[in-house]
């Protein structure tokens, strides 16, 4: 097992099965080695993450952004559209008085 120089991990120890259970969440086909090495790592992972409970923030005050930028918003007013006319100018392709496509599930025959 590496030692990533922090602490020694202490594994969480996840097990196969919540490993196969997130695989089939994520829709992945793990095989047995694979499901073993990540069930390790993952293991890791989270032991490290425990180490933020062990760090002392009662003293530091909440930090919601560190660039000082603020989110300036517009007010939402209706404004003038183009009118059909001028949209359909617009389109590259036309059939019907409407928009139109490249099919996305044809074959190369036009055919579904």
């Amino acid at each position: 097992m590496p030692h990533f120089g922090i602490v020694e991990p202490c594994f969480m120890a996840l097990s196969i099965e919540k490993i196969k259970k997130i695989a089939f969440l994520a829709r992945l086909n793990l095989t047995p080695d694979e499901e073993a090495r990540h069930a390790e790592t993952i293991s890791a992972v989270l032991d490290y993450m425990k180490l933020l409970d062990e760090v002392d923030t009662e003293k530091i005050e909440p930090t919601y952004t560190v660039t000082g930028l603020i989110n300036i918003v517009r007010d939402d007013k209706p404004e003038p559209s183009l009118n059909k006319e001028q949209l359909i100018c617009a389109m590259p392709k036309v059939k019907a008085g409407l928009l139109e496509v490249p099919g996305v599930f044809k074959n190369e025959d036009n055919s579904l």
